[in-house]
């Protein structure tokens, strides 16, 4: 292989692990912001033309033709943390404790200025009901911007969702 070769591909690969490390680290920004209820900075990592899926029952559905647990656009996301923020979400009073574990990191593909990534995410809850483990498997389209990157879109896959679920406030 010539010099020029090995270069260059040593550089493509060091310019993706520099990618994947950002990624990572944006995506446990996201977490511990859920984590601390910091809501308003959580909802600032959001695209002005986000989507926010929780989808029910499988996680090959059509939500524009199927129940979801959550199908929320940019503005439904603001409704939401404008909710959590009263104080009168009564099935988050006392808030709930929690703590994610992001797992699993893969860059899939990009396409100009977005990424699709997907992670796997283990959350402890703890409140008055008890300790609830959840698991998922998320998908995200992250956009690079000149501050870092917003969330276009993120897909959190619950591995029970085909079947009755406690309320998931907490997830916003």
């Amino acid at each position: 292989m010539p010099q020029s070769t090995a270069t260059a591909m040593l550089h493509l690969e060091a310019e993706q692990t520099d990618l994947l490390r950002r990624v990572e680290q944006f995506l446990f920004l996201e977490a511990r912001l859920q984590d601390t209820h910091a809501y308003d900075e959580w909802e600032a990592l959001w695209a002005d033309d986000a989507t926010y899926w929780v989808p029910a029952n499988g996680s090959d559905t059509d939500p524009e033709r199927q129940m979801s647990i959550i199908y929320d656009n940019r503005s439904r996301i603001g409704v939401r943390i404008d909710q959590l923020k009263t104080g009168r979400r009564h099935t988050q009073t006392p808030r709930s404790e929690l703590a994610r574990i992001i797992s699993n990191v893969e860059l899939v593909t990009q396409v100009g200025d977005e990424i699709e990534v997907r992670a796997n995410a283990f959350i402890f809850e703890d409140n008055l009901r008890g300790e609830t483990l959840w698991a998922s498997r998320n998908e995200y389209r992250l956009r690079i911007t000149d501050g870092g990157f917003k969330l276009v879109r993120k897909k959190v896959g619950l591995v029970n969702n085909h079947k009755p679920i406690f309320t998931l406030s907490f997830l916003i």
